[in-house]
């Protein structure tokens, strides 16, 4: 796809319903959030969307969160949508804050799913790329040939099934998101540029996971201070996932307030 267009459902009830925009994380795409997305399809309008070198939406060699909200603002422009609300996980938590930051007026609330504005110093994907490019450099042609692979570098096997959904023998990265791309401007995605959002915003966070922590929380409401947060016991980084009951009625408690 070389249009740079973002590849989109958009899944419309009335047209005097409210909007609400899902954004994915990290190797992900529109579909990541389908379950929490499905929750709030009668109330509802749905917006699911491929962030850039992700999914069907096109590749390029620049990435950043600027630029990913321009993406955004772009496709709502085209939709004709004048305010909406964003929940985005990770990655695309980062992107809806930054989406918030460059254009709050088209923002009503903010759910951001498992991450924090900060900076990450971690290398949390080490493991994950070297399997990745592992299958690319084997230029193998089935997910049978590509797992193997995968699993002498990734542990888990949630994430080998996981990237294994990516997996396109067509694709000369051999999967549908952009591996080289993703790999280079690694550290862009790790990184964070302080703003301020006066929008009400949700955190939410995995119990078991340590993408938030209690050390940032000033941080946090320095730059969101009309931010609150909700943590879901016994779910790690996926908390969409393991726990979409809990999540979807959070959710749907602070769009109600």
């Amino acid at each position: 796809m070389n249009e740079q267009a973002l590849h989109y459902q958009y899944q419309q009830g009335s047209p005097h319903q409210p909007t609400l925009v899902f954004l994915h994380g990290l190797f992900g795409d529109m579909n990541n959030l389908g379950i929490i997305a499905k929750g709030f399809s009668e109330q509802y309008n749905i917006l699911r969307l491929d962030l850039r070198n992700h999914g069907q939406s096109f590749h390029s060699e620049q990435m950043n969160y600027p630029l990913m909200a321009q993406d955004i603002y772009q496709l709502l422009e085209k939709l004709q949508l004048k305010k909406v609300s964003l929940i985005g996980h990770s990655m695309g938590g980062k992107t809806a804050m930054q989406f918030t930051a460059q254009y709050p007026e088209q923002v009503e609330k903010l759910v951001v799913i498992d991450i924090a504005p900060i900076k990450y110093q971690q290398q949390r994907h080490q493991d994950v790329f070297a399997g990745l490019f592992a299958v690319k450099q084997a230029q193998v042609s089935t997910r049978q040939q590509a797992r193997p692979l995968l699993a002498q570098h990734i542990k888990d096997e949630s994430i080998i099934q996981f990237m294994l959904k990516s997996f396109d023998p067509s694709s000369s990265e051999k999967f549908r998101f952009n591996l080289t791309a993703l790999y280079q401007h690694y550290s862009a995605l790790m990184d964070w540029q302080p703003c301020l959002v006066q929008q009400p915003t949700l955190f939410i966070k995995g119990g078991k996971s340590d993408y938030i922590q209690l050390k940032d929380r000033e941080t946090i409401l320095a730059q969101f201070p009309q931010a609150q947060s909700f943590t879901i016991n016994g779910a790690d980084h996926w908390v969409h996932a393991e726990k979409p009951t809990q999540v979807i009625k959070s959710i749907e408690r602070f769009l109600s307030i």
